[in-house]
């Protein structure tokens, strides 16, 4: 698993509980951060996907 699906895994949670907290204590700036925290955390996700498949397309590509 690349490292970038991690650190995207982490971000969302992270976004997640931030955007809780702030709902539950009526911080508008929190529940802002924890969407951004979840949306970079999505975007990287992805990116650690597509990086991903291509080293699997890669050792498809490369066997005998």
């Amino acid at each position: 698993m690349d490292p970038d699906r991690i650190d995207g895994k982490a971000d969302k949670l992270k976004g997640e509980v931030k955007k809780g907290l702030g709902t539950l204590t009526g911080d508008k700036s929190l529940e802002a951060e924890g969407h951004v925290d979840k949306a970079k955390g999505h975007v990287k996700d992805a990116f650690g996907r597509v990086k991903d498949e291509f080293r699997a397309e890669d050792r498809r590509a490369n066997e005998p």
